[in-house]
């Protein structure tokens, strides 16, 4: 099952939604042709990852642009720019390296974090070191310290400082109070990353609504009802999200022995081993899906990992005439356990995250991802593998 952690897309259900006249676009699902926003009075509903790297773009283009959040992420800039021919040169140079160090890391890249924890190093050194990391761009930000995520003060360095960048490029401070998040730790949620996102609150064309203080109540056919005004709109763009992790595998009638359903079995939440077997669910293998890294991981690298990991199980299964193999019940309760164990060490768990599927109403919460780190994980695969397969159940012809 190759069918994404983050493909199935949410659409929230509001009241009148179909009967909006002007236009309805999905980020999860953008038209192939070009979205025209020029002199139109745009809402974008969402400010998660793709609605902070839309809304800078929209913002350029439409007459006034209305964002819509319930809840504030964490952005960093993204760091792109054009990269000339000689910086292209020495990138593939050292590409070779890079992949090496990459499969022996933590996220399935060659960052290295600090050799020490956040507060080994004088303020001066911690606050050199967060400016490099933000100078440098993107999610790499929560591994500035290796303790980061573990130790809540040193988390709390990190946000102050991002506190501190962010406030300084919004002009309004009551503005920058709705954009800073307060309650989940830095990057215990994926931060997001982006192109002056924050500076485009300055334009006097964008216009935020706290949907927590002012809920949207309906939508109509000129535009959005909210509990104390109605907004006219030509257009809404739905950053929702996505059902996370599960979403895609639980639209699909995935059946196992006796007649269970996958989804039936994963209704107090998902159950794998290693992240690639189900038990009761002979041959059916997963890819980045829950019990592994996945998400916290380069996906490109971690689905390389898996999909080699099920090719020798396959040929293993062949070369010594096995028809199946089907993770035992006791293997995959040892490794839920283990995957709880893990965050539990963690500042994880400490946010509403779609890691931890609060974002969809009536999912179990629970934590869904091995968060020990992309290079361990892989060398568990390989024990088990060079043990004959250890926790599986191997069925002959």
């Amino acid at each position: 099952m190759a069918t994404g952690p983050l493909s199935a897309a949410m659409t929230p259900s509001f009241t009148g939604l179909d009967s909006f006249a002007g236009e309805i676009h999905h980020t999860a699902a953008w038209p192939h042709y070009p979205v025209d926003f020029t002199g139109k009075r745009v809402a974008v509903i969402g400010t998660g990852s793709s609605g902070i790297q839309s809304i800078p773009i929209i913002a350029e283009q439409a007459a006034h642009l209305y964002v819509f959040q319930r809840t504030p992420n964490y952005s960093v800039p993204a760091g792109n720019k054009p990269l000339s021919a000689t910086e292209l040169d020495d990138i593939k140079a050292t590409y070779a390296d890079r992949r090496r160090s990459s499969w022996r890391s933590g996220g399935g890249s060659p960052h290295i974090t600090a050799a020490k924890p956040t507060f080994a190093f004088t303020p001066e050194e911690r606050r050199a070191a967060f400016e490099k990391r933000w100078q440098l761009g993107g999610v790499l930000f929560s591994k500035t310290f290796p303790d980061q995520m573990t130790d809540l003060g040193a988390n709390e360095e990190a946000r102050r400082f991002y506190e501190e960048k962010v406030r300084a490029v919004i002009d309004d401070p009551a503005v920058a109070d709705l954009l800073i998040p307060t309650d989940h730790p830095i990057g215990t949620k994926r931060i997001c990353t982006d192109s002056n996102y924050f500076q485009t609150f300055n334009r006097p064309g964008v216009t935020l609504i706290n949907v927590r203080a002012t809920p949207i109540e309906s939508v109509d056919a000129t535009g959005i009802n909210t509990s104390d005004t109605h907004y006219d709109l030509d257009m809404i763009v739905l950053a929702t999200g996505f059902d996370a992790m599960t979403g895609a595998l639980g639209k699909i009638d995935i059946v196992g022995r006796c007649g269970a359903t996958l989804r039936d079995d994963w209704a107090n939440g998902p159950r794998t081993y290693l992240g690639l077997g189900v038990d009761g669910f002979p041959n059916l293998f997963l890819i980045s899906g829950p019990g592994a890294p996945a998400v916290l991981a380069n996906m490109v690298l971690h689905a390389e990992a898996q999909v080699d990991w099920i090719a020798a199980a396959i040929a293993h299964l062949d070369d010594h005439g096995h028809a199946a193999m089907e993770a035992a019940a006791d293997s995959v309760d040892g490794w839920v356990a283990e995957c709880v164990r893990r965050a539990d060490e963690t500042l994880f768990t400490k946010a509403n995250s779609w890691y931890m599927g609060a974002n969809v109403p009536g999912k179990p919460r629970g934590f869904m991802l091995f968060v020990g780190g992309f290079a361990t994980y892989n060398d568990i695969c390989a024990e088990v593998a060079d043990a004959g397969y250890k926790g599986f159940d191997l069925i002959k012809r």
